[in-house]
């Protein structure tokens, strides 16, 4: 039981203990743009994959995380850096994934079935995937563990935001809980939809801007207070937060 207790509490990941000032700056990507959805501001950034790279990142050559998206963008600048990089997926204190993370075809951290308390555990959760194919999808976790597909790149987060055209159906139309959140969006195979308020905003809310405004049957909410965005360069939305999982776009070459 002891043991379990511990496993719960490290689980409660890693937050600030309190909301840092949130920073707005820096030039959007060339695919993102600013979007506005029940009086609510937004970066919304649609990524059409036969145009772009997508792949998700944890830790450098040393294995050690990158901590966080301008450690991140900084790492990558003598191979080229990403046209847009977000946090994408919720994480322990020490960085490590909570859920499934797969790199380039490697299993970096396991799929995670288990029940527990906060947002990542709020089933269905889910699995953001690019295949070998590059294609997109978002899966439910179970459907995931059932249909084990040929992914290049997935991280796992949850709860799931759209599910087949509905919203989760624990979520309240518009609950008190109210942060500054981040996910994604499938529109179909070719199309990924990234987003982040820049304002607080409550999980219903932040479901129907994926489900009616940006036409997505399927979305996946990755992390709240802590989301960032940043275009490579400089950080757009968010501060000196840290990061687990990360997501990453870049022009094909």
């Amino acid at each position: 039981m002891g043991v379990l207790l511990v496993t719960l509490a490290l689980i409660w990941w890693f937050r600030p203990s309190a909301r840092p000032p949130l920073t707005v700056g820096g030039d959007l990507p060339g695919p993102c743009r600013d979007f506005s959805f029940e009086a609510v501001p937004y970066v919304v950034c649609e990524i059409d994959l036969r145009s772009y790279d997508v792949a998700v990142f944890h830790a450098g050559a040393d294995g050690r995380a990158f901590g966080s998206l301008e450690k991140f963008d900084m790492a990558m600048s003598g191979e080229g850096r990403p046209l847009l990089a977000m946090n994408a997926g919720m994480y322990h204190e020490d960085l490590t994934p909570v859920g499934l993370l797969v790199k380039k075809g490697r299993e970096v951290a396991p799929l995670n079935l288990a029940d527990g308390e906060g947002n990542f555990f709020l089933k269905p959760n889910g699995v953001f995937l690019i295949g070998k194919d590059g294609k997109a999808a978002i899966m439910e976790t179970n459907a995931y563990a059932a249909a084990k597909p040929d992914v290049a790149f997935a991280t796992q987060s949850g709860p799931m935001l759209v599910i087949d055209g509905g919203v989760h159906p624990r979520f309240e139309a518009n609950g008190t809980s109210r942060y500054v959140r981040n996910g994604a969006g499938v529109r179909d195979a070719d199309t990924v939809v990234l987003a982040i308020s820049r304002s607080e905003v409550s999980l219903g809310s932040f479901a129907r801007l994926f489900r009616d405004a940006l036409h997505c049957p399927n979305a996946l909410f990755f992390d709240g207070v802590v989301s960032a965005l940043s275009n490579g360069e400089r950080m757009i939305v968010g501060g000196k937060y840290p990061a687990g999982p990360i997501i990453a776009v870049s022009a094909k070459r």
